[in-house]
């Protein structure tokens, strides 16, 4: 048996459990000691029981989708692995419908008939466990000089994936055409970042890596430890308390991404109606039911249309995201070694993950330590 922390939607109760151990039943498989696992909102939502669905042989499901894990045994037809190698699992995995052409492609997070599965979040017990067994075509190897900020790649992806959907549809304009190959395709671009949560920070980082004048939009007044962040990777970091919205557009001049991550529609949509001509907006997170907003819909069209912008949605990620996730973690490790350990608030033991599924602590990333 093994432990692990789980959710039971009917008895409406998250506890620590014993799990029977998995073991390796397909020469693809490989057998996984998990070392950490993020905590998220998507954790804390399942916990709340707004959604989440574990297997269907199963009354509960295993939490944790942002994992970190060690490779301890390999099935025969295992080649790029090998015991003792560090590696990030992938969340979504396929759609069984031999017509969904995402899936098939190997892009399941594109999947066209939404009957996918997630680890830890839909219909597949999640990595909150001391031992997981996985496919080896759903993991990706991370360096040993990774070790105390692997943890941080499944969040990155969420940034990665929207800039590679960005600079595509950027790819429109005649005159950026190959800009998703420069080496700064966002130089001369002012990007403007919602949230300075662990995935506004991530979000920040890679579009300052990628050239873009770069602005974190957030609640608190500096300084604070996120602000902190914010300066240290060259970045501008301003507080919507100070700061309004009419006053941050006169600032910027121009904003030509806006990159949300703070769960807040409200303010996201008061944004949206500053988005420069050309310009990109992406939504990552949901809106709370429980707290409808209105917006005037018909300004709303006339801008988008008018001012030849586009709202892209994106959540999870693929396999290229998630390898390019893992690359620049590499890369700000290197130019800011201070700031990635600096996300990274407090670490949990197993026995006190409930504390930080239940409730938001201070800080900016929990983690819960497995081994």
């Amino acid at each position: 048996m093994v432990k692990a922390i789980a959710v039971f939607p009917e008895a409406h109760e998250i506890r620590l459990v014993e799990h029977p151990e998995p073991q390796i039943t397909q020469p693809s498989q490989v057998k996984l000691k998990i070392l950490e696992v993020g905590v998220c909102g998507t954790d804390r939502h399942i916990c709340a029981l707004a959604f989440g669905t574990p297997p269907v042989d199963s009354e509960y499901l295993i939490l944790g989708h942002e994992a970190l894990a060690e490779v301890v045994e390999v099935g025969e037809a295992v080649t790029q692995f090998r015991p003792g190698d560090l590696v990030v699992p992938e969340v979504r995995r396929p759609c069984n419908d031999p017509d969904c052409r995402a899936c098939r492609a190997a892009q399941q997070d594109f999947c066209y008939t939404g009957s996918y599965t997630e680890r830890g979040i839909q219909g597949l017990h999640g990595y909150m466990a001391t031992t997981v067994v996985d496919e080896a075509r759903y993991l990706h190897p991370v360096p040993a000089e990774l070790r105390q900020v692997a943890v941080l790649t499944e969040p990155l992806t969420i940034a990665e994936k929207a800039l590679v959907q960005a600079l595509q549809i950027q790819d429109r304009l005649p005159w950026r055409t190959g800009s998703a190959t420069n080496a700064e395709p966002g130089r001369g671009l002012k990007a403007v970042v919602l949230g300075a949560g662990p995935i506004g920070l991530l979000g920040a980082m890679l579009f300052v890596t990628a050239g873009f004048e770069t602005y974190v939009y957030s609640r608190a007044q500096a300084p604070n430890e996120k602000s902190a962040i914010v300066e240290a990777i060259g970045a501008t970091y301003l507080s919507a308390e100070t700061t309004s919205v009419e006053q941050l557009t006169e600032r910027l001049g121009h904003i030509d991404l806006v990159y949300e991550a703070l769960d807040a529609a409200p303010l996201a949509i008061e944004v949206l109606h500053n988005l420069h001509r050309n310009g990109i907006f992406i939504f990552t997170s949901g809106t709370d039911p429980n707290h409808p907003f209105h917006i005037d819909t018909a300004n709303a069209i006339e801008h988008i249309t008018s001012k030849n912008q586009v709202i892209i949605g994106t959540v999870n990620a693929g396999p290229a995201t998630f390898q390019s996730a893992i690359n620049h973690l590499s890369i700000f490790q290197q130019r800011w070694p201070q700031v990635l350990p600096a996300l990274i608030t407090r670490r949990y033991p197993m026995e006190q993950a409930k504390e930080v599924l239940l409730k938001k602590p201070g800080g900016i990333k929990h983690i819960v330590s497995i081994a």
